[in-house]
C-alpha cells in the first residue's frame, strides 16, 4: 500500500485504495476513461484520488504524470474531463468542493493560462501550440462549467461557460478552419491548411477541424450553417493531400482522406454526421475504421496504443456506444460488431448488447429494454440500469445485402 508522493515521501494509501500514475490524460479521457466509468467504479474512484493528491503535491492537477513527477508533456488540463464526468455521473466518492477548486486553480496555472486569459485565445506569437491549447482549454473550461453548476456555483459556472465559448476566437470565416492568431488580432500568414504549423499538436488544421466537442452545433453554425459543415465534414474523409512540410508529423498515421485515426484528436469526429443528419454516414464510417484500422497481429494498432486509447476507442465503437463529449453523460450510437456482447457494469449490472446483423453497417433502429430509443444516443444512466440494448442492422443502403461501398485506406 505504500506509494512515493510526487517529488516528496513516502505515503501509504488507506482502506485498500491504490495510487495510481502513468495517466496518459491527452489520449485517454476521450474514451479510456469513459469506458472505465460504465464498467470500474473503484479504478475511477482511485485514480481520481491519485490525481487530487497530485495536486496537494503540484498545485495542480496532473497533465501526464509519470512514476513520482509530473511530465507536462502535452497540452490542456485533461484530468478535468475524467474528475467532471464521475461526479457527474453520480460517482462521488471523493470531495466535489475540493476538485472544484482544483479545477479553477489548474486552468490558470498552465504555462500559457496568462495570456489565454489576457486575449481570450492563445496568441499563436507568444506560445506554441496556439491553436490545439485554445480549443483544449476551452472544452475543459465547459467541464469545469458543468461541475461547478452541479455544486450551486453560479459565477464560476458563468465565468467557465464564457471560456468555454473561446474557441470562437481562433476561428476564421475567410477559410472555415481554426487558424493561429497573433497578439496583435491578426491571424498567421501564410495559412497552408494541409501543411505543418507550430501552432497544432502533433497534427494540421485539418485534424483540428472539428474539435469543439462540447458546442457541436454552435461550431457547425459557426462554418455557416449545417450545409457548409457537412462539406466541410465530408471533405475530411476524403481531401487526401498533404504538404511535403507534414510528412515528419510521425503520430499521423491510419489516414482516411485528412482524418487520422492513429492520432486521438480525430477520433470523435466519425461520429458527426449525426448531428449533420446522416447517421447512416457515420455508421459507415466508423464501420470503416472498425474493418481497416486495427488486425490480430504485432502491427495490428494503425498508432500509438497511447495507454489503452486506441484499444478502447475499438471496445466501444465495436459494442455501438461512443462518449463523442466526455462529460455529457452521451454514448452515441454504432452499428455493433457483435451479435451479443454482455458487459458487467460498474455497478454489478449486466448490460446486454445483441444486433441481429452485426454483418451490416448500419442502423435500422434501436431499443433498451423492449422500448423504443429516438434519436442517436443514449445516456450513462439508462445504461447503467442493466438490461438489454438491441440494434436492428441493415446494408449501406435497404437493398445492397450490408455490402460497405466506401473503400478502405489501403484500396485508395
Amino acid at each position: 500500500g505504500r506509494y512515493r508522493r510526487h517529488w516528496t515521501t513516502l505515503s501509504r494509501q488507506q482502506d485498500g485504495g491504490h495510487f495510481y500514475s502513468t495517466l496518459s490524460l491527452w489520449d485517454t479521457f476521450r474514451a479510456w476513461n469513459p469506458l472505465q466509468t460504465l464498467i470500474n467504479h473503484k479504478l475511477v474512484a482511485d485514480m481520481i484520488d491519485s490525481m487530487l493528491d497530485m495536486y496537494e503535491m503540484e498545485g495542480r492537477l496532473p497533465v501526464w504524470p509519470l512514476g513520482a513527477g509530473e511530465t507536462g508533456c502535452m497540452i490542456g488540463y485533461h484530468s478535468i474531463p475524467v474528475i467532471a464526468d464521475a461526479w457527474l455521473r453520480g460517482l462521488r466518492t471523493f470531495d466535489g468542493e475540493k476538485a472544484l477548486e482544483a479545477m479553477v486553480v489548474s486552468s490558470n496555472r498552465d504555462d500559457a493560462s496568462e495570456v489565454y486569459n489576457q486575449y481570450g485565445y492563445v496568441p499563436s506569437d507568444l506560445k506554441g501550440q496556439s491553436v490545439s491549447r485554445t480549443l483544449e482549454f476551452a472544452y475543459d473550461d465547459w467541464c469545469i462549467a458543468r461541475m461547478a453548476e452541479s455544486l450551486g456555483k453560479k459565477s464560476i459556472a458563468a465565468e467557465y461557460d464564457a471560456r468555454a465559448r473561446r474557441y470562437r476566437a481562433v476561428y476564421d470565416p475567410s477559410t472555415g478552419f481554426f487558424r493561429g492568431r497573433r497578439s496583435d488580432g491578426s491571424f498567421v500568414t501564410p495559412f497552408h491548411t494541409e501543411a505543418f504549423s507550430f501552432d497544432f499538436t502533433e497534427g494540421l488544421p485539418w485534424q483540428y477541424r472539428f474539435f469543439v466537442p462540447h458546442d457541436i452545433e454552435g461550431h457547425f453554425e459557426l462554418m455557416g450553417g449545417r450545409e457548409r459543415a457537412y462539406e466541410a465534414l465530408d471533405s475530411l474523409f476524403t481531401f487526401s493531400v498533404r504538404d511535403a512540410s507534414a510528412s515528419h508529423i510521425s503520430d499521423m498515421t491510419g489516414m482516411v482522406g485528412q482524418y487520422a485515426h492513429g492520432n486521438e484528436p480525430s477520433h470523435h469526429m466519425a461520429y458527426l454526421f449525426n448531428w449533420l443528419g446522416d447517421s447512416r454516414r457515420s455508421q459507415m464510417e466508423v464501420r470503416r475504421l472498425l474493418d481497416t484500422m486495427y488486425a490480430p497481429a504485432p502491427d495490428g494498432i494503425c498508432g500509438n496504443e497511447d495507454c489503452g486509447q486506441m484499444s478502447a476507442w475499438y471496445i466501444l465503437s465495436a459494442l455501438g456506444i461512443y462518449p463523442v463529449c466526455p462529460g455529457s453523460g452521451d454514448y452515441v450510437f454504432a452499428a455493433p460488431l457483435f451479435r451479443k456482447a454482455r458487459v458487467t457494469l460498474g455497478n454489478g449490472k449486466t448490460l446486454t448488447i445483441e444486433a441481429d446483423h452485426p454483418e451490416y453497417p448500419c442502423i435500422a433502429s434501436v431499443s433498451f429494454n423492449g422500448e423504443p430509443v429516438s434519436g442517436f444516443n443514449i445516456s450513462w444512466e439508462r445504461l447503467m440500469q442493466g438490461g438489454t440494448l438491441s440494434f436492428r442492422l441493415r446494408g449501406a443502403t435497404p437493398d445492397d445485402g450490408g455490402k460497405q461501398h466506401l473503400p478502405s485506406p489501403f484500396e485508395r
